[in-house]
Protein backbone atom coordinates (compact mmCIF):
# COMPACT_ATOMS: atom_id res chain seq x y z
CA UNK A 1 0.00 0.00 0.00
CA UNK A 2 1.07 3.46 -0.86
CA UNK A 3 2.34 5.79 1.44
CA UNK A 4 -0.34 8.48 0.44
CA UNK A 5 -3.25 5.53 0.43
CA UNK A 6 -2.20 5.11 4.44
CA UNK A 7 -2.46 8.44 4.99
CA UNK A 8 -5.74 9.00 3.54
CA UNK A 9 -7.53 5.98 5.29
CA UNK A 10 -5.44 7.10 8.38
CA UNK A 11 -7.28 10.75 7.65
CA UNK A 12 -10.48 10.02 6.97
CA UNK A 13 -10.88 7.75 10.23
CA UNK A 14 -13.64 9.51 12.34
CA UNK A 15 -11.55 9.24 15.54
CA UNK A 16 -9.15 11.99 13.46
CA UNK A 17 -11.96 14.38 12.35
CA UNK A 18 -13.18 14.26 15.91
CA UNK A 19 -9.70 15.41 17.42
CA UNK A 20 -9.68 17.59 14.70
CA UNK A 21 -13.22 19.48 15.89
CA UNK A 22 -11.97 18.84 19.21
CA UNK A 23 -8.93 20.88 19.20
CA UNK A 24 -11.09 23.89 17.39
CA UNK A 25 -13.18 23.34 20.23
CA UNK A 26 -10.85 23.70 22.72
CA UNK A 27 -8.59 26.53 21.12
CA UNK A 28 -11.56 28.84 21.71
CA UNK A 29 -12.79 27.43 25.05
CA UNK A 30 -9.28 28.01 25.85
CA UNK A 31 -9.73 31.90 25.08
CA UNK A 32 -12.88 31.73 26.80
CA UNK A 33 -11.30 30.55 30.18
CA UNK A 34 -8.15 32.94 29.36
CA UNK A 35 -10.53 35.99 29.04
CA UNK A 36 -12.71 34.93 32.11
CA UNK A 37 -9.51 34.28 34.61
CA UNK A 38 -7.84 37.67 33.24
CA UNK A 39 -10.84 40.11 33.04
CA UNK A 40 -13.20 38.32 35.73
CA UNK A 41 -11.85 36.39 38.33
CA UNK A 42 -8.07 37.94 38.87
CA UNK A 43 -9.25 41.54 39.45
CA UNK A 44 -11.87 39.92 42.14
CA UNK A 45 -8.44 38.09 43.61
CA UNK A 46 -6.89 41.34 43.57
CA UNK A 47 -9.08 42.80 45.58
CA UNK A 48 -9.96 40.47 48.00
CA UNK A 49 -5.46 40.79 47.98
CA UNK A 50 -6.16 44.86 48.32
CA UNK A 51 -5.53 45.20 44.89
CA UNK A 52 -2.87 42.87 43.86
CA UNK A 53 -2.29 42.61 40.78
CA UNK A 54 -0.53 38.77 39.99
CA UNK A 55 0.48 39.47 35.92
CA UNK A 56 2.73 42.07 37.61
CA UNK A 57 4.24 39.51 40.17
CA UNK A 58 7.76 39.19 39.02
CA UNK A 59 10.87 38.16 40.58
CA UNK A 60 13.72 40.19 38.59
CA UNK A 61 16.84 38.65 37.83
CA UNK A 62 18.92 41.45 35.78
CA UNK A 63 17.57 44.90 35.49
CA UNK A 64 17.25 46.24 32.13
CA UNK A 65 20.85 48.20 31.03
CA UNK A 66 19.57 51.25 28.96
CA UNK A 67 22.03 53.82 27.37
CA UNK A 68 21.94 57.60 27.62
CA UNK A 69 18.82 58.33 25.31
CA UNK A 70 16.87 55.45 27.07
CA UNK A 71 17.05 53.04 24.38
CA UNK A 72 17.52 49.58 26.01
CA UNK A 73 20.37 47.50 25.28
CA UNK A 74 19.75 44.47 26.99
CA UNK A 75 16.29 43.73 28.55
CA UNK A 76 15.18 43.12 31.93
CA UNK A 77 15.10 39.25 33.11
CA UNK A 78 12.68 37.91 35.45
CA UNK A 79 10.70 35.19 36.81
CA UNK A 80 7.36 36.07 36.22
CA UNK A 81 5.13 33.76 38.67
CA UNK A 82 2.16 36.08 38.77
CA UNK A 83 1.52 34.70 35.04
CA UNK A 84 2.36 31.49 36.29
CA UNK A 85 -0.45 31.70 38.92
CA UNK A 86 -2.65 33.02 36.27
CA UNK A 87 -1.91 30.25 33.71
CA UNK A 88 -2.44 27.63 36.92
CA UNK A 89 -6.13 29.16 38.06
CA UNK A 90 -6.65 28.90 33.79
CA UNK A 91 -5.96 25.15 34.26
CA UNK A 92 -7.98 24.40 36.88
CA UNK A 93 -11.34 25.67 35.77
CA UNK A 94 -10.77 24.16 32.11
CA UNK A 95 -9.93 20.58 34.05
CA UNK A 96 -13.32 21.37 35.79
CA UNK A 97 -14.89 22.43 33.11
CA UNK A 98 -13.64 18.83 31.27
CA UNK A 99 -14.40 17.09 34.38
CA UNK A 100 -17.97 18.55 34.46
CA UNK A 101 -19.00 17.38 30.90
CA UNK A 102 -17.56 13.99 31.30
CA UNK A 103 -19.51 13.88 34.72
CA UNK A 104 -22.73 14.66 32.93
CA UNK A 105 -21.83 12.59 29.63
CA UNK A 106 -21.19 9.83 32.07
CA UNK A 107 -24.62 10.14 33.71
CA UNK A 108 -26.46 10.12 30.45
CA UNK A 109 -24.76 6.96 29.75
CA UNK A 110 -25.87 5.20 32.73
CA UNK A 111 -29.01 6.59 32.20
CA UNK A 112 -29.50 4.74 28.71
CA UNK A 113 -28.07 1.56 29.89
CA UNK A 114 -30.49 1.41 32.98
CA UNK A 115 -33.41 1.68 30.91
CA UNK A 116 -34.97 -1.51 30.23
CA UNK A 117 -35.09 -2.29 26.44
CA UNK A 118 -38.55 -3.16 24.86
CA UNK A 119 -39.39 -7.07 24.36
CA UNK A 120 -38.55 -8.03 21.06
CA UNK A 121 -41.59 -8.44 18.77
CA UNK A 122 -42.37 -12.18 18.65
CA UNK A 123 -40.82 -14.23 15.45
CA UNK A 124 -43.57 -15.22 12.78
CA UNK A 125 -43.58 -19.26 14.59
CA UNK A 126 -43.61 -17.24 17.85
CA UNK A 127 -46.81 -15.57 16.53
CA UNK A 128 -48.57 -18.76 15.13
CA UNK A 129 -47.69 -21.29 18.20
CA UNK A 130 -49.15 -18.41 20.63
CA UNK A 131 -52.22 -18.40 17.97
CA UNK A 132 -52.46 -22.22 18.37
CA UNK A 133 -52.23 -21.96 22.32
CA UNK A 134 -55.16 -19.32 22.22
CA UNK A 135 -57.22 -21.82 19.90
CA UNK A 136 -56.61 -25.19 22.29
CA UNK A 137 -57.53 -23.01 25.32
CA UNK A 138 -61.41 -22.25 23.77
Amino acid sequence: MSLLKEFKEFAMKGNVVDLAVAVVIGAAFGKIVTSLVNDIIMPLVGLLTGGMNFSDKKVILSQAVTDAAGKVIKPENAITYGVFIQSVIDFLIVAFAIFMAIKAMNSLKRKKEEAPAAPPAPTATEALLTEIRDLLRK
